[in-house]
């Protein structure tokens, strides 16, 4: 307490500090912002997480409505057809398909291009 005189004197503006309200105070405004798991400057990254959460939630969800919508198409038998024809080159009994590819025209080729 003599130590705490001895500045008070001095500094007369710091009479205040030895009030326990006012320490209490101080002691918890340092622990909200420095020291807590949620502290203010943890609070900027969390933010940041949420904010790219949110933007893959919104892109799965756009991705799911275009997978249903797929769906949907799926169910007719003539798109079905069609979908193997594309994308697998399906074909019927006595039928040739001819692939023909351009240069550049699959990512294969621009990636193996730049290794």
């Amino acid at each position: 307490m003599k130590l705490f005189k001895k500045i008070t004197t001095r500094l007369p503006f710091l009479k205040f500090l030895g009030n326990r309200y006012v320490l209490v105070i101080v002691f918890v405004g340092i622990w909200m912002l420095f020291l807590d798991n949620y502290s203010y400057f943890e609070k900027g990254i969390l933010d940041k997480k949420i904010e790219e959460l949110e933007k893959n939630r919104d892109y799965y969800l756009n991705e799911k409505r275009k997978d249903s919508a797929a769906i949907k198409q799926l169910n007719n038998p003539d798109q079905t057809e069609k979908y193997a024809r594309e994308k697998y080159y399906m074909k019927r009994e006595n039928e040739d398909i001819y692939i023909i590819e351009y240069e550049g025209d699959t990512l294969e080729d621009e990636n193996t291009k730049s290794l």
